[in-house]
């Protein structure tokens, strides 16, 4: 039983990693291409302006190109960001909303009691409410870089 289940990891390890070895080769490739590209526009207007006007217009062909590639990654990013945003509160949701949970709140109400459970519920809300602010504070921290 164990075996296959090895068999199944070991299988998907190997074509993830064929996979990502392939999309690696093609990534350099369309790297190489474009450095060519890049070249030959070079030397086109080079030939044909002189060498201020080739720098310049290769300088702005990429820089354009890195434009276009930085948006797209936050862009991605973002959404990416909303997505994980989603999942969570929809599991915060159908985790209030799962009736097997309310009836184990209900049980451990009524096994430890009200009195005995509303200052073990102070300290774990206290405690709930500092790690989401800590959390917050990580996430922000990491946006905005201190100005040394």
């Amino acid at each position: 039983m164990f075996q296959r289940i090895i068999d199944a990891v070991r299988t998907s390890t190997g074509d993830a990693v064929r996979q990502t070895s392939l999309a690696a080769v093609a990534g350099l490739l369309l790297l190489v291409a474009i450095a060519f590209l890049g070249a030959a526009l070079f030397v086109a207007v080079l030939d044909q302006y002189g060498p201020i006007e080739a720098c310049l217009a290769t300088a702005g062909l990429f820089l354009v190109a890195s434009m276009i590639a930085t948006s797209l990654y936050l862009a991605r990013k973002r959404k990416i960001e909303r997505r994980a945003a989603e999942r969570t509160r929809s599991t915060a949701q159908a985790f209030l909303a799962d009736p097997a949970m309310v009836a184990t709140g209900v049980q451990l109400i009524r096994a430890i009691g009200v009195k005995r459970l509303l200052p073990i519920l102070a300290v774990g809300g206290l405690a709930l409410g500092l790690m989401a602010g800590r959390n917050q504070m990580s996430r922000h921290a990491g946006e905005q870089a201190p100005a040394e």
